[in-house]
């Protein structure tokens, strides 16, 4: 597995990404097309993407980090079939390396499911296990979930 660091993403990695997020993320987060998700892409700035990629080029992780509120914010996404090696943690680092405060929404429960059926475990503990501190924000975002935002300062 290799991290592979871009700013603009090829239409191929795009539609990777997207069925990424969607088999990744609660089925209440999933993007109806990829248009929907080039339009969640285009209403944030500066975005920077970390792909983790196997060795025939598959995009297994995703970090991504944009500007929102003068604030650096990232999501990410590893395959459930890499979870639990270590390889989120190599992402999440790599992310962390150039930047001195990051900042998400993370679900904080395991109350949803993913778009296969199966439960969606909340990450919470993995960010906290990489010094992510919560932050008093609780982000309802709208109806669809229940997260708290977390941040990391060097």
């Amino acid at each position: 597995m290799n991290i592979l660091y871009t700013t603009k993403i090829t239409e191929s990695q795009k539609v990777q990404l997207f069925k990424l997020w969607n088999s990744e993320y609660p089925e209440a987060l999933a993007r109806k097309s990829l248009e929907d998700l080039d339009k969640y892409l285009n209403g944030v700035k500066n975005h920077t993407h970390f792909l983790l990629c196997d060795d025939i080029g598959s995009i297994q992780g995703w970090h991504f980090q944009f500007t929102r509120d003068n604030e650096t914010w990232f999501g990410m996404i590893v395959s459930t079939e890499l979870q639990g090696k270590g390889l989120g943690s190599k992402l999440l680092d790599e992310g962390k390396k150039n930047i001195d405060k990051l900042s998400g929404w993370v679900v904080d429960h395991a109350d949803y499911i993913k778009t296969n059926g199966t439960p969606y475990p909340s990450p919470l503990g993995f960010y906290l296990k990489h010094g992510f501190k919560v932050g008093p924000e609780i982000k309802p975002e709208g109806d669809k979930l229940s997260a708290v935002k977390v941040v990391w300062s060097k």
